[in-house]
């Protein structure tokens, strides 16, 4: 339900200020599991301007889980199946970056997608929902909070009315500048790097067609970077230089001069929006204090370069939300928030830290720092001819266990009904599950852990029903081998791994020997009570 008059009811299990990418799919999350969900946005209307344009593998999963499969929505995200490629000033390749194939999660590495348009489909998705309540035009003011519950005074923006909303959580998600981090009284670390950069989304007419190719131009005249833009679209990022003003730089008329080397004019295209950034690389030291948390941006901010800030956001929202879901259903104790911020802050701050690494190498204008830079990565790509790999780092400590708990398991192909091909986590529902080699490994888990399990999200399949065990677990035609493959790869000669336990985010809990499930499951939930497990690794 959406409304932009005052909340019919001032009550919700939980409040989410802020209806960007990362609230709307936390509302959904959260509504779809029968929650009732009061979100808060100071504006009246989406947010217009260029924003994200890529996303990973990763976050097509992300996607998947609620409805919106890449394949799905063609005229939202299309595939780069390519290189990325870096030249200087003078023409010459700096670095190719393979962003082409297929990732772990079962989709492509790179997809380039229009956000105002996910965004539509996302509040599509969650207008079904009757549990669900979106306030546009209030503003989120002062927060009180106890034992029990926690309070916000809501402001609407048009005319001051003042109402007050009383829920067991609140989740900030109200961006960067974030009243509700200020107020929890959350510190903010910032790495110092700061850059302008002006922001151009175009739409091409008829007959103007670009090499569908995703380039960076490290030139001290101007750095810019060229990228798909979601389909039919196209992105060009041109960085502010010293001397030149912000408000300089922000003019319809110094887009369409910067476009013009690339044949791009006023008669041929569509200038859609530009706005001028600040590409910063921040993060919150703590992301709960009592019954707040933060999600997305209002956690983390990061320089554009790898692609990965609303990916980070999505991945926030996924651990929250099952999360809270346990707890407002009784499943779990409160403390399982404790191992939010430890699990999701490690890989965030990761990603804003090499975001930097390459922001530092693509925004110098100082030609001889410039000319150092050319020489020894002209050098290197001529007798490595291979890029430096991003990181890949699995959760901080929390809720998992072993030497690949934490990690992001794979999704592959497997056979559904009538021997079609699908994706493991359209057969079973849901990215949570139990996965044994054989149906009898599963059989010593107690119908009543089954039942908890189940309620969390978390199914039971096997990639063997034996013929002596009766089970009633689903049974997965791994077609192409991969979960052979991925389960061999987990163990060792003297310590196979026969069972893995995936939580509802995607990622492992932990590991297990057949004789051993039962005890792995059991782990997992004992876990959800327990608060020294907020620090295992």
């Amino acid at each position: 339900m959406k409304t932009t008059g005052g909340p019919s009811l001032h009550s919700a299990d939980v409040t989410i200020v802020g209806f960007g990418p990362v609230g709307k799919l936390l509302a959904l999350q959260l509504g779809r599991r029968g929650h009732r969900v009061l979100v808060v946005d100071r504006k009246e209307t989406g947010y217009p301007l260029p924003r994200a344009v890529t996303h990973c593998s990763d976050f097509a999963r992300i996607l998947q889980s609620v409805g919106l499969s890449p394949d799905s929505i063609p005229e939202v995200t299309e595939p780069y199946d390519d290189m990325y490629v870096w030249r200087n000033g003078q023409g010459e390749t700096l670095v190719e970056v393979d962003w082409s194939g297929r990732g772990e999660s079962g989709w492509y590495n790179t997809y380039f997608f229009n956000q105002p348009a996910l965004e539509d489909r996302l509040d599509a998705l969650v207008e079904e929902l009757p549990t669900v309540t979106v306030l546009r035009g209030w503003e989120a003011g002062d927060i009180s909070q106890d034992k029990d519950s926690i309070s916000v005074k809501l402001n609407r923006t048009s005319d001051g009315e003042q109402v007050t909303a009383v829920s067991g959580w609140l989740i900030g998600a109200d961006g960067a500048n974030s009243a509700v981090r200020q107020q929890a009284g959350l510190e903010w670390h910032d790495e110092g790097f700061f850059y302008d950069w002006l922001v151009v989304d175009v739409k091409p007419g008829p007959g103007l067609d670009f090499p569908h190719v995703a380039s960076q131009l490290c030139d001290t005249s101007r750095p810019a970077t060229m990228v798909p833009g979601g389909p039919g679209r196209r992105r060009w990022e041109f960085m502010r230089l010293p001397g030149e003003t912000r408000e300089e730089l922000n003019r319809t008329e110094k887009a369409w001069e910067l476009l013009s080397p690339y044949g791009v004019t006023a008669e041929n295209a569509e200038l859609e929006r530009h706005s001028v950034y600040t590409f910063q690389a921040c993060w919150a030291t703590e992301w709960r204090r009592g019954r707040i948390l933060l999600a997305g941006d209002a956690a983390h901010l990061m320089p554009p370069f790898a692609g990965q800030g609303l990916g980070a956001g999505v991945r926030d929202a996924m651990n929250l939300a099952w999360k809270l879901a346990a707890i407002i259903d009784g499943l779990a104790d409160d403390s399982l928030l404790d191992t939010y911020g430890p699990e999701r802050s490690q890989h965030a701050i990761a990603f804003v830290k090499f975001s930097v690494s390459l922001g530092q190498v693509i925004c110098l204008t100082e030609p001889e720092e410039a000319a150092t830079r050319d020489k020894r990565m002209i050098a290197e790509w001529a007798t490595k001819r291979k890029a430096p790999a991003p990181p890949r780092p699995g959760l901080g400590q929390g809720l998992h266990t072993g030497p690949h708990g934490g990690e992001l398991a794979i999704q592959g192909r497997v056979a559904g009904p009538g021997q079609t091909t699908v994706l493991l986590d359209d057969l079973l529902g849901g990215p949570g599950v139990v996965l044994a080699k054989r149906a009898s490994m599963l059989a010593d888990i107690s119908s009543e852990d089954q039942q908890r399990l189940g309620l969390i999200g978390i199914r039971l399949a096997t990639l063997k029903k034996d013929s002596d065990v009766n089970s009633d677990v689903e049974v997965i035609d791994d077609i192409d081998g991969t979960y052979h493959q991925w389960l061999d790869s987990l163990g060792t000669p003297t310590a196979p791994v026969d069972a893995v336990l995936i939580r509802p985010d995607f990622h492992v809990y932990g590991t297990a020997t057949g004789a051993e499930t039962k005890g792995l499951a059991a782990g997992f939930l004992a876990g959800l009570h327990t608060r020294h497990l907020a620090a295992a690794s």
